[in-house]
């Protein structure tokens, strides 16, 4: 088995679309990035590319590259995911967090859960989603910022 650690963080905007957990939440402020941003798939990403030691998600899809430009983040989980499986291995479980002010993604967390498990051939028990705030501290208080972390255990298939 192998564990992975993944971070991201992004700014937040008006005038940007607001996308995590591969859905698309209604919001004042939309997340900036030079795809779609959505820092719980890329938290994911990193975790699963780091359990296999095998560098992180601008390694493999450079915010240089313009064919990553507004790309939507399923498709790097996917491609991520191929990745895990070629190297042998399966989802155990994974759990994240996202610490953000607004808006609230209660609501919206099965959701994600079950765009993650589906990309990642596992089981929806194997997904764990938490929400917290930053008790209007720092620049995530402000609504300037949003950050997701995630864990990854991957077990040889």
């Amino acid at each position: 088995m192998k564990i992975g650690f993944g971070f991201d963080v992004h700014q937040l905007a008006t005038g940007r679309e607001f996308w995590l957990g591969g859905i698309k939440i209604d919001a004042e402020k939309g997340i900036v990035g030079h795809s779609d941003a959505d820092v719980l798939l890329h938290a994911i990403c990193d975790a699963m590319l780091g359990a296999l030691a095998l560098g992180d998600i601008g390694k493999h899809f450079p915010d240089t590259d313009n064919s990553f430009k507004n790309i939507d983040s399923k498709i790097l989980l996917e491609k991520v995911f191929e990745l895990v499986q070629n190297k042998g291995y399966k989802v155990g479980n994974m759990d994240s967090t996202v610490v953000l002010q607004n808006p609230k993604i209660i609501s919206h967390v099965d959701d994600m859960r079950n765009v993650i498990s589906n990309i990642c051939k596992t089981s929806l028990d194997n997904v764990s989603i938490k929400a917290t705030t930053n008790e209007k501290m720092g620049f995530i208080g402000r609504e300037e910022g949003i950050t997701a972390y995630a864990v990854v255990l991957l077990l040889k298939d």
